[in-house]
């Protein structure tokens, strides 16, 4: 090679160095690199919140009639949850025929130191159902009352999610639950209206039947 020659690739070599120098000082002037841009993007944009979970969502009240329970004091959720089963009802509106046979039979003290149960609770309109004379012989006839009252009792704290089937109750027979979701029916008649109520020892069903054990 010329001494020329070998001058001018020298010089070609040194010219592009310096283009590459300027190219990357540009880069870093502008904003950094696409990458840096990105990451720099990632950190600065807000976390979305996480969904809630269907097990977060049939952890609250369910229904149509829990619109008509108190938004607070002691016969709303919240208060209803501090007190034991048969306090708890007797706070609440749509429960005051079911507290006055409660109280009939005796079982308050039952109720409400039970531990861990589920109560199936049939709204005044359920017991509106039953024709006057044949409710007031039941009310008036504690061990009758008492076997259909504890005939909406299970000895199990029952979520939604193990509502549908079988269930022994404290009377000595079997209620049927179908359904899912926040759709269930007990015994094939009685609605759940306002499902997964809780107070501090029981989940209460709110039903719009009164339920009648077999025998």
């Amino acid at each position: 090679m010329s001494v020329n020659s070998f001058r001018r690739s020298s010089l070609t070599a040194v010219l592009a160095v310096g283009a590459l120098a300027l190219s990357l000082s540009a880069c870093s002037s502008s904003g950094g690199t696409a990458m840096d841009k990105a990451s720099a993007s990632s950190a600065a944009s807000p976390a979305m919140p996480a969904a809630a979970s269907p097990d977060q969502v049939m952890d609250q009240p369910f229904g149509a009639a829990c619109a008509a329970v108190p938004k607070d004091g002691a016969g709303s959720f919240s208060g209803m949850a501090k007190d034991t089963v048969a306090t708890a009802a007797s706070n609440n509106p749509l429960l005051s025929t079911l507290v006055t046979a409660v109280k009939q039979a005796g079982l308050v003290d039952t109720l409400n130191s039970a531990q861990n149960i589920t109560v199936f609770a049939p709204t005044n309109d359920a017991f509106a159902k039953i024709p006057k004379a044949t409710l007031d012989a039941v009310l008036a006839d504690k061990d009758k009352l008492t076997k259909i009252l504890t005939y909406h009792v299970t000895p199990n704290r029952l979520a939604p999610t193990a509502l549908p089937g079988t269930h022994k109750t404290l009377q000595g027979g079997d209620v049927n639950v179908t359904g899912s979701g926040e759709n269930f029916t007990a015994n094939g008649n009685a609605k759940v209206l306002c499902g997964n109520v809780q107070t501090a020892n029981a989940t209460v069903y709110i039903v719009d039947t009164v339920l009648m054990p077999a025998s």
